[in-house]
């Protein structure tokens, strides 16, 4: 198999941390080792890389309800409540908020977010087009980018999801919510959002229930001014804690903020202290969640993708040898029905000469028959793997691999597991199995405080 060559979106990634962020740095370089096993293995094309599916932006996301709560706390935390009032409760697109120096903010369309591999929503377009045709050619309609200057966004995208309560749940707002948690390394709740009924809120408490132990959910309770004290403050908190474990929400920070109408300092209130820190912390759990990804993405190969198509293999077998069953079951009793009415067939069957000719003429036909049934089956089974892939949300594709192997042995003889997918394989990926946890240690070293003096006092 010819060598892969590194892909425009990982060549920029190094680009951007080779100076200042060696564990990402040697990261790209495993996630490259990864493609070239995907990319002989017929799963990817020369040009992609499955570390485009991720995020490598630290990345906080903002859901609320349908109150001014969230637009309030936005315009008041960016400071941008007087050149940048577009932020509005009744906003139905995925908001991307990026720092910019320029004093005026300017507003970009969905495409800007789709074509660049450095926002989380790259080629989003394409998996919008998998669940609803021509749909992703409308990305301006689901996503925009605005440039905002505030300090706060320095080094880091905010994401202004739209309001859950004025959302529909349609496939294409579902997928983009899960992408946006997914790929977020801290998820600001606004507790609003539970405070009207919804599908889409039922979704939303599922994809919060998954990650809930991930420590990446801040809930924000949006305070009136009278209540503000710090006894009746508790009591609203240890409130919304018992609401939100009734329906399974157990883990998460509580914040309440203050009434942003009549708080006299709305950019630097104490408990924008407390968010402050935990964003000072998004860019460590964007190291580790990309490193997730990347050992994620490893054990896909093995325990998702490969069992997929073994699994389609072996029922395309299933349905060609009965197909090829049918036919010669078809034959046999032409000649049953021959010998009956003739006579003298099972003897012609049993003649060395006759029958070695009889028994060629058999096989002419069959053979091709079985050739045929098996590309005409193969189409289906194709169908299928598309299907499963949409599914899966994979951008790995299964029905290229499983075509790629539809060769006159295999369709003739009983393979069911990929060709290419052997002993050496399955070692390569364990050994970037190791690879990836030695990058999480050499993160982790990189917060420790013990040397080798340190070590050697405690003994």
């Amino acid at each position: 198999m010819a060598e892969k060559t590194v892909s425009k979106y990982l060549s920029n990634l190094e680009k951007t941390f080779a100076k200042d962020n060696p564990v990402l740095l040697n990261t790209a370089k495993v996630f490259h080792e990864l493609d070239q096993i995907e990319y002989e293995l017929g799963l990817i094309e020369n040009e992609e890389t499955t570390a485009s599916k991720y995020s490598w932006w630290p990345i906080v996301s903002l859901i609320g309800g349908n109150s001014t709560a969230k637009s309030r706390f936005t315009n008041s935390y960016l400071g941008t409540e007087q050149q940048f009032s577009g932020i509005q409760a009744s906003s139905h697109k995925f908001t991307a908020l990026l720092y910019n120096n320029q004093a005026t903010p300017a507003t970009l369309p969905g495409t800007a977010l789709d074509v660049d591999h450095r926002y989380p929503f790259y080629q989003v377009s394409q998996k919008i087009e998998q669940l609803q045709k021509d749909e992703g050619n409308r990305i301006n309609a689901y996503l925009e980018l605005k440039t905002i200057n505030s300090e706060r966004l320095k080094g880091k995208l905010f994401i202004d999801a739209p309001n859950v309560g004025a959302t529909p749940a349609t496939p294409i707002m579902s997928m983009l919510t899960t992408h946006a948690i997914e790929n977020s390394d801290l998820v600001l709740v606004f507790c609003d959002v539970f405070e009207t009924s919804s599908s889409m809120l039922t979704e939303l408490i599922q994809q919060i229930t998954l990650h809930q132990d991930t420590n990446k959910f801040i809930y924000l309770i949006d305070a009136p001014a009278a209540t503000f004290y710090p006894t009746k403050s508790s009591e609203i908190i240890s409130s919304w804690q018992r609401r939100l474990a009734d329906i399974g929400l157990n883990t998460g920070q509580f914040i309440l903020l203050p009434n942003q109408e009549h708080s006299p300092n709305t950019q630097s209130p104490p408990q924008f202290v407390e968010i402050d820190q935990r964003l000072a912390n998004v860019e460590h759990d964007r190291s580790y969640r990309v490193l997730n990804a990347l050992g994620k993405s490893i054990h896909e190969i093995e325990n998702v993708i490969i069992p997929e198509v073994t699994e389609a293999t072996e029922l395309w077998k299933e349905r060609v040898n009965m197909s090829s069953l049918l036919i010669l079951g078809s034959i046999a009793t032409l000649l049953v029905f021959a010998e009956l009415h003739i006579g003298g067939i099972i003897d012609m069957l049993f003649d060395p000469i006759t029958g070695s000719i009889i028994l060629l003429v058999i096989l002419s036909i069959l053979l091709p028959l079985h050739l045929i049934m098996s590309k005409l089956q193969s189409k289906f089974i194709i169908n299928r793997l598309n299907e499963r892939r949409k599914d899966l949300h994979l951008m790995e594709n299964l029905g290229e691999l499983f075509e790629s192997n539809l060769t006159f042995s295999r369709m003739l003889l009983n393979y069911s597991e990929p060709a290419g997918w052997n002993k050496r394989t399955r070692a390569r990926l364990a050994q970037l199995s190791e690879k990836a946890k030695d990058l999480v240690q050499s993160l982790n070293d990189s917060f420790s405080t013990y040397d080798d003096r340190g070590s050697s006092s405690l003994d």
